[in-house]
């Protein structure tokens, strides 16, 4: 008996598995701005107050948005919806943060609020300072 030389020239090697049951197809395509954009917009909804948090958060959510829904739309990653209710979201932080910016200037830049400093700043105490807080408010709603 005879040992088979090595390499043996008949052997093919292990048998192929065939297709794979699974569907494998590599690495699943991903769409970091999409998520991206859906956390800023939330931020910039809760943060719109702190205007700068608005303004930034909002501006990058929407930019991140726009860019993942294009990719999205092109193939070449998933989650369109998730990038466009971001870019939604991070525009309406955008508009609240401008809105509360110009109503701000706006009443600091009021002949009422510059009473209400002139008031403030001949008072002299807690009470006088809080009359002065109760006018500011009524001279504002009427």
């Amino acid at each position: 008996m005879s040992l088979p030389s090595y390499p043996d020239p008949s052997y093919s090697g292990p048998p192929s598995p065939g297709p794979d049951p699974y569907g494998d197809q590599g690495p699943a395509p991903r769409n970091g701005l999409a998520l991206a954009a859906l956390i800023l917009g939330l931020l910039a909804c809760v943060f719109f107050w702190t205007v700068a948090g608005g303004l930034l958060f909002g501006l990058l959510a929407v930019v991140f948005g726009i860019i993942g829904a294009l990719r999205a739309r092109q193939g070449r990653a998933p989650r369109k919806v998730m990038a466009i209710i971001g870019g939604v979201l991070g525009a309406l932080g955008l508009i609240a943060s401008v809105v509360l910016l110009v109503w701000v200037v706006n009443v600091v830049g009021s002949q009422e609020f510059k009473d209400y400093e002139r008031c403030v700043d001949r008072s002299s105490g807690q009470a006088a300072e809080d009359r002065c807080t109760d006018d500011l408010i009524d001279e504002l709603t009427n």
